[in-house]
């Protein structure tokens, strides 16, 4: 993409009213807008990042056997009546809406009650489990006070897996299965090395749950972790855990802010018992069938990748999930002949396969070098009367800073046969 076609521009300062890191940088750097406060859309920029993040989440999910489908953000009252979860009274962050017909709806602020529902059509016997089910949807919460960036919005993706077992044996198996899934995902996207399996809170369905927490300052939530060990517990249930089944005391952990970035929960038969959902076993018995939930909010990854790996000049992208991999910077512009030298460049990097962010505008070198910063990308490829006179490209790696001088055959090789360089 040549930059100057790009309809987004960078901004020297954040909103006033915008106080989370995450947020500020990405609408600096022109990946998000802010269309009010809960809401915001995703440029150019930075929708490429959210692919690629929901590309990594789908490899994984699809790896343990999870089947991916699309439902409605629309809710009718019935299912969730059933459940209890219809009332305003026990669940507080409905948006709803009147019907012109009459009658009203919901916007969706999870999926257990449809794709129970869902299921009900097509699970009759333990022969038809265990199923994995997962969706990358918007999900609509109507909470007090939309906070921390694109951390906690009212509107936002979500990727909610459900899993539907016959045993307690198939279901603990997937459960396990499943936060192997997310510690690979949290790898590839480059916060691994501080999110950490929590104990959680259980809620209404089981004593303990577990969340995903990655180490960070600008986090809401309060974990006690023993980095060494690689155990983590939220302060909420600190009391209630048996610390010493962990192999740990409370003496050995530390108190961290933290960011959620994912969670599983086992649902137990309250939703399948509550709408239906039941199999027979091999003697013919009929069961409810036990679920699961396992949550990731995509935009609240990334934010948590910005908020923990930007430094002072801006955003510092993981090649996984950068919007490009090659930022290419060309100077001297105005020059016709470095303009066209600059032009075949850019081609060729194209045609060996490795995504440029090609910056051709007239601006100036410190400028630019600026905005690249700002921007994050990997590899910052610089291109100017001085580099073409000693046949060599400053490659500079935006994470460390180090600059390396490539001629043109070992600049392409390099980025296509070192995709992790």
């Amino acid at each position: 993409m040549r930059q100057s076609q790009l309809f987004t521009k960078t901004r020297k300062e954040a909103p006033a009213d915008e106080v989370a890191k995450n947020a500020q940088l990405l609408i600096r750097a022109g990946y998000i807008y802010k269309n009010m406060a809960g809401a915001y859309s995703f440029l150019p920029l930075g929708l490429r990042v959210i692919e690629n993040i929901n590309k990594i989440i789908r490899e994984e999910m699809d790896a343990i056997g999870g089947q991916e489908v699309h439902m409605p953000s629309l809710q009718e009252p019935s299912l969730w009546q059933k459940t209890g979860r219809w009332s305003d009274e026990k669940v507080d962050i409905w948006f709803k809406s009147a019907l012109k017909a009459g009658g009203e709806v919901g916007l969706g602020w999870t999926h257990e009650e449809p794709i129970t529902d869902i299921m009900r059509q097509y699970v009759s016997s333990y022969k038809d489990l265990p199923l994995f089910i997962y969706q990358i949807q918007t999900k609509f919460r109507n909470e007090t006070r939309a906070k921390s960036g694109i951390m906690r919005t009212r509107e936002f993706l979500m990727k909610d897996l459900y899993s539907f077992s016959a045993t307690e044996e198939q279901h603990n198996d997937f459960y396990e299965a499943c936060a192997l899934a997310y510690k690979k995902i949290f790898d590839r996207i480059g916060i691994g090395g501080k999110t950490y399996k929590t104990f959680a809170s259980g809620g209404a369905f089981s004593k303990f749950s577990h969340e995903f927490q990655t180490l960070a300052d600008a986090g809401e939530d309060t974990v006690f972790v023993n980095e060494e060990k690689g155990i983590a517990v939220n302060s909420e249930v600190l009391a209630e855990a048996d610390l010493s089944e962990l192999g740990v005391t409370k003496e050995e952990m530390t108190e961290r802010k933290s960011i959620e970035v994912g969670n599983i929960f086992s649902l137990g038969t309250k939703f399948s018992e509550a709408l239906g959902l039941y199999y027979k076993n091999d003697a013919g018995e009929q069961k409810p069938v036990i679920m699961g939930c396992y949550g990731i909010g995509p935009a609240r990854a990334m934010g948590t990748v910005v908020d923990l790996l930007a430094d002072e000049k801006g955003i510092v992208w993981p090649e996984s999930v950068a919007p490009f991999k090659v930022h290419l910077v060309a100077l001297n512009i105005n020059d016709a002949e470095i303009r066209d030298y600059a032009n075949g460049v850019y081609e060729s990097l194209k045609d060996n396969g490795i995504e440029t962010l090609y910056d051709d505008r007239e601006a100036s070198a410190g400028e630019k070098f600026a905005d690249s910063d700002l921007i994050g990308i990997p590899y910052r490829v610089v291109v100017s009367k001085k580099t073409k006179a000693e046949g060599k490209f400053e490659v500079v790696t935006r994470a460390s800073g180090a600059a390396r001088y490539l001629g043109e055959e070992e600049l392409y090789a390099d980025f296509d046969n070192n995709p992790e360089t």
